[in-house]
């Protein structure tokens, strides 16, 4: 029998790879953002933590960044959201939110609240 924990490991990675090789515009408009190190801190994209995948990842501030769909204001979305914070939060992380239309049409906010939380 396989360990679990392999095979959900295997999983994991090939899904980041799926979500890194299929990234809305938004994320990759942030991403130019974040992976120059504009900001002045690393972050990395799609990094798993336990059972969950992050958009971005300041790992050193333990701030997490989330791009956020229409599909997000469901509500099965909305509460796998809320457990999914509960417990990064539970981890010592900051999860902090945008809207795939924030990032498109207000970009310099978004990157002002981003500069606040890294403080």
């Amino acid at each position: 029998m396989r360990n679990r924990s392999l095979v959900n490991t295997v999983k994991q990675r090939i899904t980041r790879q799926l979500l890194r090789n299929n990234q809305t515009d938004s994320e990759v408009i942030l991403w130019q953002y974040l992976r120059g190190k504009e900001l002045g801190l690393k972050f990395v994209k799609q990094y798993g933590i336990q059972n969950y995948i992050a958009d971005f990842c300041c790992r050193s501030k333990k701030l997490i960044i989330e791009i956020d769909g229409s599909i997000h204001d469901q509500k099965e979305a909305k509460e796998n959201d809320e457990e999914r914070t509960k417990y990064l939060e539970s981890l010592g992380y900051k999860i902090i939110r945008f809207t795939n239309s924030e990032v498109l049409n207000d970009l310099e906010t978004v990157l002002n609240k981003i500069k606040i939380h890294l403080k």
